[in-house]
């Protein structure tokens, strides 16, 4: 769920895919319609497959269709209809699939080219890339004259990226000091290349994902560093308890320091880079799996935080200052 979550961040749009000799939904699948519905991707293309994500322009696909008879493909088209009705794939069409045999791919092309609108992107403003995967690209027993910095793999969300450009890495290197508060440095350095799969790139627009080649030293780029189902009621958060907090391509863990009726006050183990009104999604541990529970704004928080910060002060006729998260 994490995984699916944090890549949902960088996604305009989504697939989601229902094997088509199984019935639907399978609790997964509803797990992940349910996220992309929170995540409020605006278009969702479903493919008749294994499990999957849903994402931008609406479309159902199944796959496996080589597995069932026609007539078994057509009543689980009736499973998957009563299944996202009401949901915001309702009026999705859906498209039988199969990868072995490549039946229908093409008509699975023509809906992304077709229903899938290109976003507005702003290429004025200052780049940003939300950070997905890094990597150390050097081979064991490299020579020094040979060694490369480290890779940042990602997807630009607003700005133009060229090669040369001075960048910034937030939070960075995270550290604690002698009295056990954490401290964020963020690390400063160079694009030295970009690249889109192997193909070289002197500048990366908004969409899609690149690799991002800086100075960064290898080792703090390195596997990532730089970033069984059950049917249950999702209970209220309780003081105490340890959830999941995933913030764009961000999973970071924390505790829940208080609760009331309306906003929760979370300790978080480590530093999050985000803004006023980016989504929160919370995950909740469920029989050693990670469960979407809900999800929040900052905008929303800190609203609701002003609120009860003048409540109180009309009743204590004195200043107050409390943090929904931190």
């Amino acid at each position: 769920m994490a995984t699916m979550l944090n890549g949902a961040a960088v996604m305009d749009a989504a697939l989601l895919l229902i094997a088509g000799n199984e019935s639907c939904p399978q609790p997964q699948t509803s797990e992940h319609l349910a996220a992309v519905e929170i995540m409020r991707l605006q278009h969702i293309i479903i493919l008749q497959a294994g499990d999957g994500d849903v994402g931008a322009g609406w479309g159902f696909a199944q796959n496996k269709v080589e597995l069932i008879k026609e007539s078994q493909a057509q009543q689980q088209q009736q499973e998957i209809k009563q299944f996202v009705a009401g949901t915001a794939a309702d009026k999705a069409p859906i498209i039988p699939v199969s990868a072995v045999l490549r039946y229908n791919i093409d008509v699975l092309c023509e809906f992304i080219c077709t229903l899938v609108p290109v976003p507005h992107r702003d290429f004025t403003r200052p780049p940003q890339l939300i950070i997905i995967r890094s990597f150390d690209v050097n081979k064991p027993g490299e020579e020094a004259e040979k060694l490369q910095g480290g890779v940042a793999g990602g997807s630009i969300s607003e700005g133009l990226l060229k090669v040369g450009d001075e960048i910034e890495i937030r939070p960075g290197i995270i550290t604690k000091d002698a009295s056990g508060f954490i401290q964020c440095r963020p690390i400063a350095s160079r694009v030295v290349s970009l690249f889109a799969e192997e193909n070289p790139l002197q500048f990366a627009v908004p969409g899609g994902l690149i690799g991002v080649g800086t100075l960064v030293d290898p080792t703090l780029t390195r596997a990532d560093r730089l970033e069984g189902d059950k049917s249950t009621k999702v209970s209220k958060l309780k003081k105490g308890e340890f959830v999941m907090v995933n913030v764009g391509s961000t999973s970071v863990g924390a505790r829940v320091a208080g609760v009331k009726p309306e906003i929760a006050k979370l300790d978080l183990t480590g530093p999050v880079c985000t803004r006023v009104g980016d989504k929160v999604a919370l995950s909740r541990r469920v029989d050693k799996h990670w469960r979407l529970i809900g999800l929040r704004s900052r905008k929303l928080l800190l609203q609701q935080q002003q609120k009860q910060q003048q409540q109180q002060q009309q009743q204590q006729q004195r200043p107050v200052l409390q943090w929904c998260c931190s």
